[in-house]
Formats: C-alpha cells, structure tokens, sequence
C-alpha cells in the first residue's frame, strides 16, 4: 500500500510537471523544483549548473539549444545515495526542453502549445527521484536534467552551424528543431564521465518519427545491451507501460554522416529519424556502460 501510494504521488508530480505551462515551468523552475526536492530528503542531493559553469565544461551542444532565449539554460545533477559509499549509481537522463518552438526552424503553429510537453522526460526524471527517496531504497541513482528553452531570436543557433560537445565530438546543426539529442549529448556524456554509472536510462520526447511508428500510446526502447534491453521490457510490463524494442543499426550511421563535421543533428532522406536518434546518442556513451534509451 505504501509502495502504491508513493508512486502514485510520483506519478501525480511527474504529470504536474509536464503539464505546467510554459511561461511557469522554465529550466529555472525545474531547477528550483529540483532543489526543493532534495531539501526534503537528508540522502537526496541537488546541484545546478548554469550557463557559465556548462560553458566551461564545454557544453556547448547543449548551450546551442537555448541561445536564443532569455532564458537561462540549466544542467540539473540529483544523487541519492541510499546503497553502500562505493556501489556504482544507476543514473537516468532526462530531455527538459520547458518549450520547443523549434527556433530558426520554426514548427507549424498548430498546436505548438503542446510543445509545452518537451519536459516530460525531465519531468519523470525529477519525479522518479523523490519516489527513490520517499522509499528508502538500498541503492545509488544519479537523477541528471538537461533543460534549455528552444526560441528563434537574434542569437539563436542558425542552421548550418557547428558546435562541439562536451565529448570533443562535433556536430553539423542542420535543423534547430532536432534539438533533444543535442542537450542530451552532453547530460549523457556528464553523466557517465563524473559517476561511472552502472547502467543509464535516458526518457525524452525526442522525436515525431518514434509516434509515427508506434502511436502515442507505446514507447521506442532502443539500446545495445540485450540483458539490459529485457530488464527494462519487463520493468515496463509489470508497470503497466508499453514499451517495443527498436534496432540501433550500425549501417544507419552512414544517414547522419557530415562533410564537415563528426556527424549532422539530423539524419539524411528523413527516414528512420528514431533509429538514427538512438544511434546519435549511443556515441556519447562507452560500449561497456550498458543504456537504455525511452
């Protein structure tokens, strides 16, 4: 029962999140949400990032994203530490784009206030922390929230531009609004680089090809690891959440192959656009830490 009511609560904050408007929940406010959070929980932990301190951890993939904005872009570290000094973290990633109008690639206006949606995967990401911590469970987890607002302005990123990851990885920025795999590059590079994670899930509205596919009622599993892959397909049926595994494969990293860069943000002939997401990714990962990628 306790257990019940706990993620029931989680669920009822990951949602208040998500459907907070716009001009409320910015990366601020998440960050802020984050930080109370950790206030209520001794083994909960909370540190922001701001522009200046990602700028010089050379994220700036991540920075591209929120240029033309006023608001100020946010990494979001959370730690509990309920397992043992030493026991390796699960960590999980989550895509806090608080709006999405695409920026200098524009999206159709209808219904672009639904892009208020984007921070879904932060939302879980923060909402599965206090669940964690309500519960007292034996483990280690890292709670990482990359949040940026996506809006054309006189500084926004232009297509066309190139930027360099935290990773030193280079990407061609084709299209402004392919803007999730781009905060996300470098929030799983951080993330597996300052805690040695065990394994990592990563949860983002990324991409409209992953709805096409499945519908809105399923979500795209991908990753490398088999073992990992049905762990995660089981935790998802016992949850009640539909989840169907797509393939990652190595073929299609030829479609995000740029001229002048270590890869393009978006894949050519628009085909596979989810596949070559999980692809994207997966190279900010090492092959010996096994991800999940929702």
């Amino acid at each position: 029962l306790k257990i019940g009511q706990v993620v029931g609560q989680g669920m009822n904050a990951a949602k208040d999140l998500a459907n907070l408007p716009g001009n409320i929940c910015t990366p601020s406010y998440l960050a802020s949400t984050s930080r109370s959070a950790a206030k209520k929980y001794a083994k909960l932990g909370c540190k922001v990032f701001g522009e200046k301190e990602m700028k010089k951890m050379g994220m700036d993939c991540l920075l591209s994203v929120g240029n033309g904005s006023a608001q100020e872009s946010k990494l979001i570290s959370m730690s509990y530490q309920g397992g043992k000094k030493d026991d390796q973290p699960y960590a999980i990633v989550g895509k806090g784009i608080t709006f999405d109008t695409g920026g200098i690639s524009l999206k159709p206006g209808a219904a672009m206030d639904e892009m208020k949606f984007d921070k879904c995967g932060a939302a879980s990401v923060i909402a599965t922390m206090q669940v964690v911590a309500e519960l007292k469970l034996p483990i280690n987890v890292i709670g990482i929230v990359a949040s940026a607002e996506n809006m054309p302005g006189s500084k926004a990123t232009k297509p066309g531009a190139v930027v360099t990851t935290m990773s030193g990885l280079t990407v061609e920025i084709l299209n402004t609004d392919a803007e999730g795999r781009l905060v996300l590059a470098d929030a799983l590079w951080y993330a597996q680089k300052r805690f040695k994670p065990e394994l990592m899930i990563d949860l983002a509205t990324l991409t409209g090809a992953c709805v096409v596919a499945l519908g809105s009622d399923i979500a795209g599993l991908m990753g490398k690891n088999d073992a990992f892959l049905n762990q995660v397909e089981k935790a998802a049926k016992d949850a009640g959440e539909k989840v169907w595994q797509l393939p990652l494969p190595d073929e299609y990293k030829d479609l995000y192959k740029s001229p002048i860069a270590d890869m393009k943000n978006i894949s050519a002939g628009g085909y596979g656009g989810s596949l070559t997401d999980g692809i994207i990714l997966s190279d900010f990962v090492p092959e010996g830490i096994p991800l999940s990628h929702l």
